[in-house]
């Protein structure tokens, strides 16, 4: 079998090495790749960003299935365009992977479905942000969240009005994030230990993957702004097993059949990131692919 891997970082080049692992794959092309990638397969120049070209890649190379590395082509709704084609992909459809596109969309859809999550409100203007924050609605520190895609750097932990306020500017008003800091997420803080938790699923049936726990800040000592993953472990202690039970009883089961009941069947990577709580595990995010760096401790297991 022929495959064809999109993404050009550590989690594609993790991917395709666990491919290349498999006696059913004879051949791995990936778009666009890099320098460690190159070694284990085809490197081909496509924009990621870019569903159709993406689409006549995998028409042109023949190949049997393509698995989506990053978030951005499954937003822009690359496995629409590669299932109009009558192509087989791993990954949701555009309106299922507006559970990662959009922070307010996810808060709506726990809330709606009773999924436990962090108490929130969503500001469509900066002056409602600031309203929100003087209400003192939630206690400090607040976090706050770009509403759109931001490559892991839109959440932001304010411990002060003040932080606050300058958060809302920076997002809101100087747009320093474009378009995903339109609108943002207001949240509790929750207080346990951070775990991802990823899973297979078609949709009816779910096949999770070993725990991981990712690093986001940028210095050391847990210090600096956040970043897409500075590096991540996975091991078996992470999660007990009644804590794992609990996840998929409680969160993982109910949100794909949720997204069944809203008329988006979920299909291909979910990866819920969750706060482990006293009070039980609480959803901090959905992303709609595999994490990284959690991909880069997962699948070399």
């Amino acid at each position: 079998m022929k495959v064809f891997v999109i993404g050009s970082g550590g989690r594609e080049h993790a991917i395709a090495w666990a491919l290349a692992r498999s006696a059913g794959v004879r051949e791995i092309v990936a778009a666009p790749g890099n320098g460690g990638l190159a070694e284990i397969a085809r490197c081909v120049r496509a924009d990621v960003g870019d569903p159709g070209e993406l689409a006549d890649v995998a028409e042109t190379e023949g190949v049997a299935l393509t698995f989506v590395g990053p978030e951005l082509p499954l937003v822009l709704g690359v496995a629409d365009e590669f299932s109009r084609r009558g192509l087989k992909i791993i990954g949701p459809d555009a309106r299922a992977a507006r559970l990662e596109g959009s922070k307010a969309f996810a808060k709506e859809f726990m809330a709606r479905h009773g999924i436990p999550t962090a108490r929130f409100t969503i500001c469509d203007s900066a002056a409602e942000a600031r309203r929100a924050i003087a209400s003192r609605r939630f206690d400090f520190p607040v976090v706050i969240k770009a509403d759109g895609l931001a490559a892991g750097k839109g959440v932001s932990l304010a411990h002060t009005r003040e932080e606050a306020e300058a958060t809302i500017e920076r997002l809101m008003v100087e747009r320093a994030l474009g378009a995903a800091g339109e609108r943002v997420v207001l949240e509790e803080r929750l207080i346990g230990r951070e775990c991802s938790f990823l899973l297979f699923t078609d949709g009816e049936f779910i096949v999770p993957l070993p725990p991981a726990q990712d690093y986001k800040r940028a210095y050391d000592g847990d210090q600096g702004p956040n970043t897409g993953g500075m590096g991540a472990i996975s091991t078996p202690h992470l999660l007990d097993e009644a804590t794992h039970e609990r996840i998929l009883k409680e969160i993982a089961w109910p949100t794909v059949r949720a997204a069944a009941q809203d008329g988006f069947p979920y299909r291909g990577v979910l990866y819920i990131g969750l706060m482990l709580t006293p009070e039980g595990p609480r959803v901090l995010e959905y992303n709609v692919r595999l994490g990284d760096p959690e991909a880069q401790a997962i699948l070399p297991r």
